[in-house]
Order: structure tokens, then sequence, then C-alpha cells
């Protein structure tokens, strides 16, 4: 009744604010683009005054009346076919008071767009009528106009976006108080501040990694003799500066090249793709165990002598070309103990598409150059180097133990997809347990391997090492029983593929509770999830339970391999507050992206995006994520009504549980104002 004497009202002010002038705040103009011979997009182009909106086509029930064109059904009959229906460009959506509602609408201009099939070549004209609502703070006025299109005048086109795409671009403001222009997930600002900041991880994880391999014995005695080549065999100070720094320049450009070439080779999707696929995991671990075999002296690997001899041979010329061939005989003598750190971080940084695999080059080879240059400047720092010796044989081995452990990472993953759960979380940690217990072990002198100098004494620095090693294996020792071992936290297999103790130390099956506390059955197609929360892996499905129990959706794209969504399941969804709300406030779905289990055959379908036929459900959600998000990383939550309708901003990887409490909370809070 309230909302029908609002409208009444404004309508009553509309009929004498007409009789002291004719109103036209919203001008319609329409221009044809030409798609092809046959096909058309017919452009309605909006004009809107200033302090006015034009509302959008859609709107809650008791709102003002949508923008509609009406297409003479009797005209268009014979001569052409509506293909699709009218996408809108971006709006605004915002708290309406007077109708006590969150509303649709646009601002100073707006643009519809309408494609059409043509049955009649003969066709000129198409004359379209528009009903539309527009209000400004005082009055609102529901004129109808018409646009006519002359087909003969039709600029060329392409082919605008699907309406799935177009309609689902849009993301809607959190603030009541606030209004905020809805905006392409093309462009999402803290996207672009996570892949800034991932980039920057990744420079100084590469960074780190070349790091330990100046340590290793195929690298540190180079130090030294390289740089004394250039200060002795130099005319001048000022050459041998020169030719050092000329030196640390190509062997950062060598790496760099290698990581240009992966980067150029390998887009962010079919990278993506393959890393959370079967083989690559299989092959990374194959390739980690035999790097870790090889630092831990069961054998060397090495290139051909042949290759080695020609590139040294090369380096013998002198000048700019001897500089670049003495970098690059650096880069193949030092193979054996580079290549296994090198190979994972650059197929790490693979992963993750775009320039990464540049930037972690481009770290990677700066540590290894810069004490090049350093005692290139300041040579008598050589002298305060520490001396070649057996230490260097045991940051070897060291790495090779950590190759060891990481090989299990990729092991799991396979496992995960596949779904074997053999490699289940406490065999991981039992594994991991071993080797870093084995490890520590080794660093206190009790175990002893091959290339291994006599050790009649350890240092403080190696006493520190043990003692780190084997705390991190006690410490890790609860987790065979269900502790959350946040400190590791996304790297063993979730909780639920635990077999001894799968809900946790002590615990059973655990109750699943409704809103109000009282005790609820699984829900029909529900699973229990993370942390034992009631869970949907089907989109379908998840929506039509929350629009059952009237809640809200917390859709959650994510992958089984996926480290990062591991740790805010373990990190921040334990949490007590943010727990209760995913548990109580919420239904929880779970888009699993790279789930490999085959569609139905009548479910599989043309992607948009590649052409390829999508076959899995794990491709089938991560297109789904892409067309309406435009990205690819996981995790990515949305809050959603139960219509699929987002209620939120998406955000990403949020470690910090009190901002994403607040996110979540903010969802519930909206979707409520909408009832």
């Amino acid at each position: 009744m309230k909302r029908n004497l609002i409208l009444f009202a404004t309508l009553l002010i509309t009929a004498f604010s007409v009789h002291a002038q004719i109103l036209n705040p919203v001008k319609w103009t329409g221009k044809t683009e030409k798609l092809s011979e046959t096909e058309y997009n017919l452009i309605f182009e909006a004009d809107i005054e200033e302090h006015w909106h034009l509302y959008s086509q859609d709107l809650p029930d008791g709102g003002p009346i949508p923008t509609e064109f009406i297409f003479d059904s009797i005209d268009q009959a014979d001569n052409y076919k509506l293909v699709g229906k009218v996408l809108e460009s971006k709006y605004i959506t915002a708290f309406d008071k007077v109708f006590e509602m969150d509303l649709n609408f646009f601002d100073n201009e707006a643009t519809f767009t309408q494609k059409i099939e043509l049955l009649n070549p003969d066709l000129k004209t198409i004359k379209v009528d528009i009903a539309f609502q527009a209000c400004d703070d005082e009055r609102c006025i529901y004129p109808q106009k018409s646009v006519t299109f002359n087909l003969d005048n039709s600029t060329e086109g392409t082919a605008t976006l699907t309406e799935e795409k177009s309609a689902l671009s849009d993301i809607i403001n959190l603030n009541d108080n606030e209004t905020e222009v809805k905006q392409d997930f093309t462009v999402l600002d803290s996207e672009a501040e996570n892949e800034s900041k991932g980039l920057w991880v990744t420079f100084f994880t590469a960074f780190f990694l070349g790091f330990l391999v100046l340590l290793t014995p195929c690298v540190f005695p180079m130090i030294p003799m390289t740089v004394s080549f250039f200060t002795k065999q130099s005319k001048t100070r000022g050459q041998g500066i020169r030719n050092a720094l000329l030196y640390g320049f190509f062997i950062i450009v060598i790496y760099t090249l290698l990581g240009t070439a992966i980067s150029a080779l390998f887009g962010s999707n079919a990278m993506y793709e393959f890393s959370t696929g079967v083989t690559f995991n299989t092959i990374m671990f194959l390739a980690l165990l035999i790097f870790a075999f090889s630092f831990l002296g069961a054998f060397e690997i090495m290139l051909p002598n042949s290759w080695v001899n020609k590139v040294d041979s090369k380096a013998n010329k002198g000048g700019v070309v001897g500089i670049f061939f003495m970098a690059l005989a650096l880069a193949v003598v030092s193979f054996s103990c580079t290549f296994p750190i090198a190979g994972t971080a650059l197929l790490d940084a693979a992963t993750k598409g775009g320039i990464a695999p540049i930037i972690s080059m481009l770290g990677f080879s700066s540590a290894i150059a810069l004490p090049f240059a350093l005692f290139a400047f300041f040579p008598s720092w050589l002298n305060s180097m520490p001396k070649s010796g057996g230490w260097l044989n045991t940051v070897k081995v060291t790495l090779g133990f950590l190759e060891l452990a990481f090989a299990f990472k990729f092991l799991s993953m396979v496992d995960l997809v596949l779904e074997w759960h053999i490699l289940t979380r406490e065999v991981f940690l039992a594994i991991w347990i071993a080797i870093f217990g084995t490890l520590g072990l080794y660093l206190l002198g009790k175990i002893k391997l091959p290339h291994d100098s006599p050790l009649p004494h350890i240092s403080v620095g190696r006493l520190c090492m043990a003692l780190l090693a084997l705390s991190f294996a006690i410490y890790m020792i609860p987790g065979l029983w269900g502790a959350p071992v946040e400190l590791i936290s996304g790297f063993p297999p979730p909780m639920s593929t635990n077999s001894e103790s799968p809900y946790g130390v002590g615990n059973t099956k655990p109750a699943v509770y409704s809103g109000s506390g009282t005790t609820i059955e699984l829900p029909e197609h529900a699973h229990y999830g993370p942390n034992n929360l009631v869970a949907f892996r089907d989109y379908d499905q998840g929506l039509a339970y929350a629009k059952k129990v009237n809640k809200p959706v917390m859709l959650d794209f994510t992958g089984l391999t996926c480290v990062n969504c591991r740790k805010m399941e373990e990190q921040v969804w334990v949490k007590e507050h943010v727990f209760n709300v995913l548990n109580n406030d919420v239904v929880l779905i779970s888009l699993y992206v790279d789930d490999r289990k085959k569609l139905p055959k009548e479910e599989q379908y043309e992607s948009e995006l590649t052409g390829n036929n999508v076959t899995t459900f794990g491709h089938k959600w991560l297109e789904f994520q892409q067309v309406r998000y435009n990205t690819n990383a996981q995790p990515l939550y949305i809050i959603q009504d139960a219509d699929g309708n987002d209620i939120s901003k998406p955000v990403g990887y949020t470690p910090d549980a009190e901002e994403y409490h607040d996110w979540l909370k903010a969802g519930v809070k909206r979707f409520k104002q909408k009832q």
C-alpha cells in the first residue's frame, strides 16, 4: 500500500508538472550496425539530462517501471527475427529511499543493443517503440517514444558480446550511503593490485632461490675465480669493473631470455590448465625426485661435454662477445646445480602466465649476477669470503631434501585430481615428517651421504639448522590426527582426505545446523566440504537450495590443487566469527575448476573462449568464471542472491580474517535489505 501511494504521488506531481511545461529529460536516437549480410545491431542511445535517472530493464517488483523495447510482432513476423535480448551498457546500483529497495539506473547516457537477423532482404526500416520511466529527486514521467532504424545507413561493425557476458559483467556497491558506477570485472582494482603484488612475490622468491644457488659447489667457487680473472687480466681497474659488470649483465640476459621464451610460448590459460593437470604434476614429481636424488649424491646430472667445450672455446675470443660466452659457460657448467632450482621457479611462474616467467628469471639471475658486480667494485672483500669446502656439499644436500619434500606436493595434486585417496593428509604429513626429521639428523652428523667430508664437529649455524628441521618435523606430528598445522596450510591435502580422523581430533560426523541453531538433515546433493561445512558442488543445485531456505549464496571458485584456497579454508574459515557466517547465514557453493570428472554427453558444449569442447566439470566452472568475471585466478568469492544475481564485489585471497568477515557480513546484510 505504501509503495502504491508513493507511485500515485509521483504520478500526481507529474500531472501538475506537465501543465507547467513539457518535460523531455531523455532524448533517444538510434543507429544501425551491419555485422554480416543478414545480421544487424540496432543500437538505442539515450541522452539523459542532469539529475534525471533512466531505469534499467532489470528491476524488482514493486519498484519503478523498467525500460522496455516493443517490437511490432506483425511487422517482425516475415521481415526479421530477434537474436537474444536487448543488452544494456553499464548502469548504477543504489538504495532508493523512496521505493526502499536497490534500483538499477543510468545517469547522463545509456546504450541498449538488440541483435536481429534479417529475413526480408528488401526491408529498409524498422520502427521500435520504447516505454520507460525517468525520475529526478521530485518527479517522475512515464512517456513512450519511437525510434526508426534505417538499414541502408548501417555502419560496419563486429558481433556484440553474448547476453550472458554483458549482463553478468557488473558489480554492486556494498555501501548503502554511496553510489558506485557498475564496472566490468575486467578492471577490478583489487585484482590488478593482487597481480602487482604477485609479481613482486615471484621476483623475490626467485631472487632467494638464486641466492641459494650461489651457495652450491657448482657456482660458489666460480665467484673468486671469475672476479680475479677480470681484475688481473684487465689493463686498468676501471676496465676490470666494466668487464665484471658486463659478465653479470649477460648472466641476467641469458636467464631472462629463457623466461621470455616460456612467456611467449605459453599463454596464461594454457599454462593454468596444464599446471592443474595430471600430466604436468606427474612430470614435476618425477623431475624433482630425480633432482633431489642428484643433490643427495646418488648421481650427477651433466650436459654433454661437447656442449661445454663449444661454449668454452667461444669464451676465449675476448671482448664483449667473449664475456657473453663466459656467462653462458657459467650457465652450462653449473647446470646440475642451477637447473633443478631455476626449473622449479620457472615452471611455477609459467603457471601464473603473463610476464611472470620473465620476472622470475630476472630475480633468479640478478641474485647470481650481484656478487660478481660487488666483488669487482670491492675486490678486497674476496679475502673475507669463506673458503670452499665440505659445507658447500651440505648446502647442496639440504636443497636435495627440500626438493624431495616439494616433489610430494606435486604427487598429492595428482592424487587429488584423480581422487585416488592414496596420498591422504596423514600419509603426506608422515612423509614430510620423515624427510625433515632425516634432514635434522643429517645436519647433526648422524647420517652420512656420498661426497660428505669428515665431520669432527658441527658449527653453531649447522646446529641451529638441525634444530629448526627437527622442530618443524615435531610440529607436524599432531597433524596426523587432524591438527591444522597452519604454518604449512595449503601444502598438505585438505582435512577431508584424512582416513584416520576425517573430522579432526576426536570428532565424529559433524552436526548440520540451520540459522536458528536446530539440527537439520544434510540437504539433497550437498556434501561435507572444507571444515565440515555443508557445501554444493553444482551451481544450479546450490541455487535451488538457497531459494528454498531463503539464504544468499557464497560462490567459491576453488581448485583441488589450489594452495591459497586451502590457506583460506584452514586459516580464515576456521575463525569462529567467519565460520558462523559460512555455517548459518549463507549457502556455500564450491566450484572446483580442476575437477576432471566428465560432463554427461548432453551437457558438453563448445567453449565460447577457445572453440574447444567443454567436456569436464572443472572446465565448465573455469569457463563460467572466466566469462562472468574475466579471471581464472582462485580462490574467488562472490555473494549472490538465490536467483544468481551478484550482490557483492568479488574478492580473492584475503588472509585477513577481519576483512573477510566484514565482506561476508556486508553481503548478507545486502541480501536481507533486498527481501
